[in-house]
């Protein structure tokens, strides 16, 4: 797709990118600072095999992760809510076409016309959204607020960051407390990849341009040394030692 000119190499392969209105265009072109500190962000994301085996919901270190680096920076949880004024101008009373008056002879507001709508991360008109593992109708809030956000003018472009689908290979390799498998607790019907672009695909971001960003393998530091080889030199020990494996 090209994008080698718009993202570091170093988190060019660790993540996963689908451009939805030339968003990846808009922020390299007409936000760079802030595309750089989002960028700087996906740099330093470490996570470990504790991280994603801890609960969901407020008790996850993983949100906390974003937070660090990106409030320093000035991006902020930002809510809006907004009444609605109509004025209803009448045509000037000589003609019957033509001009209208330039006074309204009514107004009315339509209190909390937008309300409830809130973003993560917003700085300057940038939208940022995380969704580690919350149930995946929560993305069509997340696209619902940046929709508002663009329509209200307040946000040119979106980025949303989420879990790619290759990490359940992990979640079948490693088991909680209770030996289960983690793939029970990070299931289909919560907030991965393939539940974000559905709804992109149907648009579901109005004429919000979005960047949806897939957390790989990669990110997860100690699972290679951990659980590859780990694994790898457990079953040598057994074999040699003329245990069943």
């Amino acid at each position: 797709m090209g994008f080698e000119r718009y993202i570091d190499p170093e988190i060019l392969d660790k993540f996963e990118y689908h451009n939805y209105g030339h968003a990846l265009e808009i922020l390299h072109e007409s936000f760079p600072n802030e595309w750089s500190e989002l960028q700087d962000c996906l740099k330093q994301l470490r996570l470990t095999i504790a991280d994603i085996s801890t609960s969901g919901g407020n008790e996850s270190p993983i949100p906390k992760k974003f937070d660090d680096v990106l409030y320093p920076y000035g991006w902020r949880e930002i809510r809006i809510s907004g009444d609605l004024i109509v004025k209803k101008y009448p045509r000037q009373v000589e003609q019957r076409r033509g001009r209208f008056k330039d006074e309204p002879f009514e107004e009315d507001t339509i209190e909390g016309y937008v309300d409830g709508h809130n973003i993560d991360f917003l700085k300057n008109r940038v939208a940022f959204d995380l969704e580690w593992n919350s149930k995946d109708q929560t993305f069509d809030r997340d696209l619902l607020a940046m929709r508002t956000y663009f329509d209200c003018g307040l946000v040119d472009v979106g980025v949303i960051v989420t879990r790619a689908e290759e990490l359940n290979e992990i979640f079948k390799q490693i088991k909680d407390d209770n030996g289960n498998p983690l793939i029970k607790k990070y299931g289909s019907s919560t907030t991965w990849m393939g539940k974000l672009t559905y709804r992109l695909d149907s648009r579901r971001n109005g004429g919000c341009p979005i960047l949806a960003v897939g957390i790989r393998k990669e990110c997860i530091e100690d699972y290679g040394s951990k659980y590859k080889l780990g694994e790898y030199y457990n079953g040598l020990t057994k074999l040699h030692s003329g245990k069943e494996i």
